[in-house]
């Protein structure tokens, strides 16, 4: 048996008189891929601070090395090597990626001039830690989500770290790119390294972890082998309850029916090209695609935020011109973002004016004064609609879980009464139990009368709950599938090529 590096003692911890953490223990040996599961909520977050050292624990015990510390700070983490790769990346928003990278470096130098041939060359070395490209001279507020993710995955990685601890890594991830990250914790792993690897990925989780650990409500409730855990197993342990995965049913009004939304030959230059298909009341259909097959691209040029430079768009059969945001909320579309932290919330605003935000002109009386009865009718409405768990509407929106923070978009857009409902990545860095929540309401929606394009490389997600799946590939569609007519595995051999030999890449390519 492997040495242990880090135990974690009889750890409790509250806040307010909220017990976040009850009497936890944790164990990582040397170069053990270990993974920490729970819902949002469970102490997840509360238990990896305290072993980074930033919040201190009310009683227990931290082991690192041999060494016992009572609570630890930042610097001592550090000393001890272990590297936090957080949620919200960490990163400078106004620095390139390169910079981002080379930070650290460049503060330990303590040169008055920066060397840039330096800061390239760090920069290259690192992202060819876990083998893909991307475009170090951007600054990182310009990029994607998933190339985000992937510089802070790097910059970890260049410290002389014993333990990474890797906090949902894969959130904004492709399969392809989950499959390189992998390598890197195995080859992590192989040198010595140990790993604290915390995902709601049921199948990431099986995939990666030699030994699991699962709080529930702050506590533990199981911890063992990777043997000892499947799908369902992983489920009951997170949730306390049972939950049935199973695939939409769409059942067609009439035969003869107006699709709800017809796009023929949208195009936008550098991003898709010759893109139709149609949304018929009811239906659920999917886009999904690797990273940079032009999918989310396509999503913004529906709502506006992209407007596409050729190409049609019928609403109920109406030729309608989407120049903006306006355009598209004038005509009845809505669009939940990719991103619901920087994209869809006002994280220092309350929940209600987050759920109100996009219907505030409708909102005021005739002096242009917000009908505070309207306003406090619409957020009740939607508390309850879609069970958003909350002692008060005025608490700031960023006080939420992050399924409860993804319901609240929901309510912004559904507040708006849309035909069509977009959904880009709509269950992104939510629990298991939210994530199959959101997808009933999403089917509901449906099932009322709503068209609704989920967009997503979650393919267990896609075909669940679409009835229809368009395969995008280069910015254009390259084939469709039944819902009911394919299995995981083959739309995942699909997504890639077919043999998974396309070279892992955020940059778009078009023939």
């Amino acid at each position: 048996m492997s040495e242990d590096f880090l135990v974690v003692k009889n750890v409790s911890k509250s806040f307010a008189g909220i017990q976040a953490l009850k009497k936890v223990n944790l164990v990582i040996r040397r170069g053990e891929v270990r993974c920490l599961v729970g819902e949002n909520g469970s102490g997840k977050s509360t238990l990896i601070k305290i072993i980074a050292g930033v919040e201190a624990p009310d009683e227990g015990e931290i082991i690192i090395g041999g060494k016992s510390f009572r609570r630890l700070y930042p610097i001592d983490a550090i000393r001890e090597g272990i590297q936090i790769i957080y949620q919200d990346f960490s990163l400078f928003p106004n620095l390139t990626a390169a910079e981002n990278l080379a930070f650290n470096y460049l503060l330990q130098k303590k040169q008055r001039s920066v060397n840039w041939k330096d800061v390239q060359k760090i920069a290259r070395e690192a992202m060819k830690n876990i083998d893909v490209t991307i475009d170090l001279n951007r600054r990182v507020e310009e990029l994607p989500v998933a190339d985000k993710q992937l510089v802070a995955i790097s910059r970890a990685l260049l410290h002389n770290a014993r333990l990474i601890i890797m906090d949902e890594p894969t959130t904004a991830l492709t399969r392809k790119e989950v499959r390189s990250l992998f390598q890197v914790i195995t080859k992590l792993q192989r040198e010595g390294i140990s790993v604290l690897f915390v995902s709601h990925k049921l199948d990431e989780i099986l995939e990666i972890s030699e030994r699991v650990t699962i709080l529930r409500n702050g506590q533990n409730v199981a911890d063992g082998d990777r043997s000892e855990f499947d799908r369902n197993k992983l489920i009951f342990h997170m949730t306390g309850r049972e939950i049935e995965e199973t695939r939409y049913q769409y059942v067609p009004r009439h035969s003869s029916e107006t699709p709800l939304l017809r796009v023929d030959g949208l195009s936008r230059q550098g991003s898709f090209a010759n893109v139709s298909f149609c949304v018929y009341p009811g239906e659920i259909v999917g886009i999904t695609g690797l990273l940079g097959s032009g999918r989310t691209e396509l999503a913004m040029a529906l709502f506006g935020l992209k407007p596409a430079t050729r190409g049609e768009i019928y609403l109920n059969g109406k030729h309608i011109h989407i120049r903006n945001v306006q355009d598209a909320i004038r005509h009845g579309i809505g669009y939940v973002p990719e991103d619901r932290l920087t994209e869809g919330l006002f994280l220092p605003q309350s929940i209600g004016n987050n759920m109100v935000a996009s219907v505030i002109a409708r909102l005021k009386k005739k002096m242009g004064i917000i009908d505070p009865q309207k306003r406090d009718h619409h957020i009740e409405r939607w508390i309850k609609t879609l069970k958003i768990v909350t002692p008060s509407p005025t608490l700031p929106v960023r006080s939420l879980s992050g399924g409860n923070q993804q319901r609240v978009v929901l309510a912004k857009w559904l507040t708006t009464n849309p035909k069509v409902l977009i959904l880009n990545g709509p269950t992104v860095g939510v629990d298991i139990g939210s994530k199959t929540d959101i997808h009933h309401i999403i089917r509901n929606l449906a099932q009322e009368g709503i068209g609704a394009v989920i967009i997503s490389d979650d393919i267990p997600e896609i075909i669940q709950n679409c009835n229809r799946i368009l395969l995008m590939r280069r910015g254009r569609i390259v084939e469709e599938f039944s819902g009911d007519q394919i299995t995981e595995e083959e739309l995942a051999r699909k997504m890639i090529g077919g043999d998974g030999s396309e070279p892992v890449s955020s940059e778009m390519a078009f023939v």
